[in-house]
């Protein structure tokens, strides 16, 4: 069997070498010609798997992307073509909560405005959403939810709608998937009219997809002097961003908020299940065989330990501003797909053991933290 994987995905040698040879590709530029023969083909999201890409694809049998939006992926054309295909829904959604956790924490400490007692949005409840909204409810800070699709399926009773939402919180975090019309498009749901009506002081973070907001009418705002703290994973045009954008937002990134090596990991495990169920065998092998220690693995907390400390140990395993000094120092000489290929390993807060009190480790528990005897 001859599987073809995308150079980004870790751990696809170790997964999935007894099915297989497996040959990576670079996943902006794969060509029709080298999906002649091949038996499996592991996306993730930058690569468009559609009728001009498997024009030649003769043998194909498995398409599965690692990833949780699959907008990228003509499941029609595969369906019709008798294709199998599988995604990894939820396989980063701890990832990205932290990275809105880690974000959040940031402004607070350079804004000098606690985080407890805000009003956080949640635009969008489905894995990633409901995800941030458990760790969010650990930190004394309002959530209000707005997913009106969930809210019409009789899923979601608590449901705010967008603009309601937007006038009653201090910050809002996208995590909706990208859909390019009907009654629920979110192709630019963050329009111009939307935009101009953000009240001043507000906390913008997309984690979704950057077509969610449109870029231009975000740059030409806050060109005209918008007070708004802005926080960028995603972004309109990728790899060919809006640079100018740069100057107005307060954390960016190269789309690597779902980026943990156990979120990426994750994403290739449940391939590699999704495959043995097709094949209809046994899949072994989880994470615990492949992840290493990380360097810092346990911290006792002493009684003077407080919730304003908690700041402190989210950025003990992951700062959002190193990210953001990443992209700014190292975007025109490498560029965009080079800083994500290169992105320097970051863990979850589960692989930090915590030892404290039971007062103590109650919302550390909640947020994610290893806090088992």
């Amino acid at each position: 069997m001859k599987i073809l994987a995308d150079q980004n995905m870790p751990l696809v040698e170790q997964y999935f070498a007894d099915f297989g040879e497996v040959t990576r590709f670079d996943g902006r530029n794969l060509s029709p010609q080298e999906l002649v023969d091949v038996d499996v083909l592991l996306t993730r999201s930058v690569t468009k798997v559609n009728s001009s890409l498997l024009a030649q694809a003769n043998k194909l049998s498995f398409v599965g992307t690692a990833t949780i939006g699959v907008d990228h992926i003509d499941t029609q054309l595969l369906e019709n073509k008798g294709i199998a295909f599988s995604s990894a829904p939820g396989c980063n959604a701890i990832a990205v909560a932290e990275y809105v956790i880690s974000s959040l924490f940031a402004l607070s400490q350079e804004n000098a405005k606690p985080l407890s007692g805000q009003t956080i949005g949640i635009v969008g409840v489905g894995n990633i959403g409901s995800c941030l909204a458990k760790k969010l409810k650990a930190l004394n800070v309002d959530v209000l939810l707005c997913d009106p699709i969930k809210h019409e399926q009789g899923l979601l009773a608590e449901h705010v709608a967008l603009d309601e939402l937007l006038e009653r919180v201090d910050a809002v975090s996208f995590h909706v998937p990208l859909i390019k019309s009907g009654e629920h498009k979110t192709l630019h749901l963050m329009d111009e009219k939307r935009l101009s009506a953000l009240k001043p002081g507000l906390t913008v973070i997309n984690a979704s997809r950057g077509e969610v907001i449109n870029n231009q009418a975000l740059l030409t705002l806050m060109e005209q002097g918008a007070d708004l703290d802005l926080v960028l994973d995603v972004w309109e045009n990728e790899p060919n961003i809006l640079t100018s954008l740069l100057d107005h937002v307060r954390y960016a990134s190269v789309h690597i908020a779902g980026h943990t090596l156990e979120g990426k990991a994750r994403g290739t495990q449940m391939l590699y299940h999704a495959l043995c169920n097709l094949k209809e065998v046994t899949g072994e092998k989880s994470l615990a065989d492949f992840l290493p220690t990380p360097a810092i693995t346990s911290i006792t907390l002493e009684p003077s330990f407080t919730e304003a400390d908690i700041a402190r140990l989210v950025h003990l395993i992951y700062d959002v501003r190193r990210d953001d000094g990443i992209l700014l120092r190292n975007l025109a000489n490498d560029g965009f797909d080079s800083l994500r290929k290169n992105y320097p390993v970051r863990r979850e807060f589960s692989t930090l053991k915590v030892h404290g009190s039971k007062e103590q480790l109650n919302s550390l528990a909640q947020l994610g933290f290893n806090t088992a005897n």
